[in-house]
């Protein structure tokens, strides 16, 4: 096969490969792919195999975030030629780690289908692992939320996302590498990966976590379209209706999107802010709210206001979250790149960046622990609350604004990633958005309660706080991602030793 045409084919099982981060139940397809790509790059050169990988990844990563160009195009302003090319490049630059690891993995493989399998795990989980750190990270469909739905989700809670990815790239490497020999050489990988699958389904995760006790929740999806959530005519109307939703809600907890209220506390009229806070300062109930905080001086945040009887003493008088975690070009700007951003309309924020370890807002006996839009791809910051056990989250709350991407398979994407955030720490995960998904997630990654996407409604459902700790929140609050790298490193450095002595050993034997 002509190489251009392999680069066609990687390219095309790339794009294919995003299809089970929406269609979660797709999950063996995920697999299949990884092992296909798995048998082609073990028969490459080290450069065939990077350029193999490289098409692979950018089109993976390209049909899995294609919405991009919605809000930089659409939204943005930005020349659509332009917009797809900065896409391409976005995509290319991040899929250059998988085109290193399957160069690498070229390079240092030993030809024994069983440990090369090994390697390609290690390599497979730095890629990702680079992809989802450097440079602030963009970890957007990493390979284990493929397997939310699938029996390699047991292994959330004591691997995470990162670690149940490199497993299940491991699996498919086996049973690809072994096929070199001939389809008939994989049928001992191919019941070894069954086998486990089989087995992780029966065990289904550990029981980590007790139940506490039960709140009612009142979740607001204002669906206000993004090229109108700025518009000065149109948002006394959305104010009005996020007003009454907030003062009519019956739960104990009240939970409004990200920038539901998109103006500063004192640019909004003379008793909105004031009302609200009176309502629940005076009442059993408390509301968690997106807006901005701050002034021209301190600077800006993208932040949650958490009100309730208990914050009343408070300097604001309310609980505060600021977004830690913040998002590139949209959040913050880049050095060297306000060139880039002026050629867009999008309101960009240069807002300062949160705490990374941030107090919970207390409701009754449970401890919310906020987290804004794109944050809860982020498990290791999520995990570093839970370094003091007796303070740590018992509920999560996700307050998202996804309209930037329209109506597209962002949405089902987010929902995944927060069901995989669920099944880490095993903590119910409450998600109000602007335009979807507004649900609630419980402790085992299960929607119990949903809005439709791209509606306007309110959710009314019941939710009950989680106590103790799994063990990737364990060592992930005290060491992050540190683990998992340093063993990817450890396998990589044996095989890499391994590589050197044979080289050695071939050059000692030459005439």
């Amino acid at each position: 096969m002509p190489f251009a045409l392999e680069l066609l084919v990687a390219a095309a099982l790339g794009a294919l490969h995003s299809l089970p981060f929406v269609w979660t139940q797709a999950w063996p397809l995920q697999l299949l792919i990884v092992a296909l790509l798995a048998w082609r790059v073990a028969a490459a050169t080290p450069w065939r195999a990077a350029a193999l990988g490289l098409a692979f990844g950018t089109a993976w990563l390209g049909a899995g975030t294609w919405w991009l160009f919605i809000s930089m195009h659409r939204y943005g302003g930005l020349p659509a030629w332009l917009t797809v090319l900065a896409i391409a490049l976005l995509c290319a630059a991040l899929s250059l780690y998988l085109a290193a690891a399957m160069a690498a993995f070229v390079r240092w493989r030993s030809g024994r289908a069983g440990r090369d399998a090994l390697l390609f795990a290690a390599l497979w989980l730095l890629a990702e692992l680079a992809r989802g750190i450097i440079f602030t990270g963009f970890p957007w469909v990493a390979s284990g939320y493929a397997q939310v739905d699938g029996p390699l989700a047991t292994l959330a809670p004591l691997l995470g996302v990162y670690g149940l990815g490199s497993v299940g790239a491991g699996l498919a490497a086996w049973v690809g590498v072994s096929a070199r020999g001939g389809w008939g050489r994989a049928t001992l990988p191919l019941a070894g990966t069954a086998v486990v699958l089989i087995g992780l389904s029966f065990a289904g995760p550990g029981q980590y976590s007790q139940p506490g006790s039960t709140l009612r929740v009142t979740l607001l999806q204002s669906n206000v379209a993004q090229d109108e959530k700025f518009v000065t005519e149109l948002i006394p109307m959305a104010l009005e209706w996020a007003r009454v939703q907030l003062l009519a809600a019956k739960g104990d907890l009240v939970v409004a999107p990200e920038t539901i209220i998109p103006l500063l506390p004192e640019q909004l009229d003379p008793g909105y802010w004031d009302g609200l806070l009176q309502h629940y300062q005076q009442g059993r109930q408390a509301a968690l709210i997106g807006l901005p905080l701050g002034n021209e001086v301190i600077g800006y945040t993208n932040s949650a206001a958490g009100i309730s009887a208990g914050t009343k003493a408070m300097p604001e008088g309310f609980y505060r979250y600021d977004k830690h975690h913040l998002v590139p070009f949209g959040e913050f700007i880049p050095d060297g790149f306000k060139w880039f951003t002026r050629m867009m309309n999008i309101p960009l924020g240069d807002f300062n960046r949160g705490p990374l370890v941030a107090s919970s807002f207390a409701v009754g006996p449970e401890r919310v622990a906020a987290n804004i839009c794109y944050e809860d791809l982020f498990g290791e910051d999520l995990a570093a609350r839970f370094t003091d056990a007796a303070k740590a989250p018992t509920i999560f709350a996700n307050i998202s604004n996804i309209g930037w991407f329209g109506e597209s398979i962002a949405v089902d994407q987010h929902l995944n990633i927060s069901r995989m955030r669920a099944l880490e720490f095993q903590r119910p995960m409450l998600r109000a958005t602007n335009t979807g998904a507004t649900v609630v997630i419980d402790h085992t990654g299960r929607v119990t309660h949903a809005l439709a996407p791209f509606t306007q409604g309110v959710l009314d459902a019941e939710v009950q706080g989680r106590t103790g700790l799994t063990p990737f929140a364990r060592w992930a609050a005290v060491a992050g991602v540190w683990p998992l790298t340093l063993l990817a490193l450890g396998v990589v450095a044996g095989f890499v030793a391994v590589s050197a002595r044979r080289a050695r050993a071939g050059r000692a034997a030459l005439p």
